[in-house]
């Protein structure tokens, strides 16, 4: 297995990139499943995206399902891909299935904020205490 590189600062070549992407680990791969805040949601927070997570309401804004919105159902961090309840395909033989949503066309409606260190995180980018 290739060794993954904590060292690594950037790099402009795109072969760097993606090497850097595929054999990241699942804690560094956790923040590649971030996607823009609405504009409600940017200007309460003073932030312009945020890590996705189960629960959250999201919207679609590109791809064959433009303009759905529903809830987080379940975070794929090996693929980075996103399955959203109320987003699903009937297959030939009658069975449904979820389709996988790149997080890049995916914008927040609604945060959970639940969790007393997410809660915090959202309060520190404002500078709160």
């Amino acid at each position: 297995m290739k060794e993954f590189s904590r060292c690594w600062k950037g790099s402009k070549s795109i072969r760097k990139q993606r090497k850097f992407r595929l054999y990241a680990p699942l804690n560094i791969r956790r923040a590649f499943l971030s996607a823009h805040l609405s504009k409600e949601l940017r200007t309460k927070y003073e932030r312009r995206s945020f890590p996705l997570r189960k629960g959250d309401t999201v919207k679609v804004i590109k791809g064959d399902f433009k303009g759905k919105e529903g809830k987080i159902e379940r975070l794929d961090l090996a693929n980075s891909k996103v399955y959203v309840e109320g987003i699903d395909v009937t297959k030939r033989e009658g069975t449904k299935s979820f389709p996988s949503i790149d997080p890049a066309n995916l914008i927040i409606t609604q945060l959970v904020l639940d969790d007393k260190k997410r809660a915090a995180s959202m309060k520190k980018s404002r500078g709160e205490k």
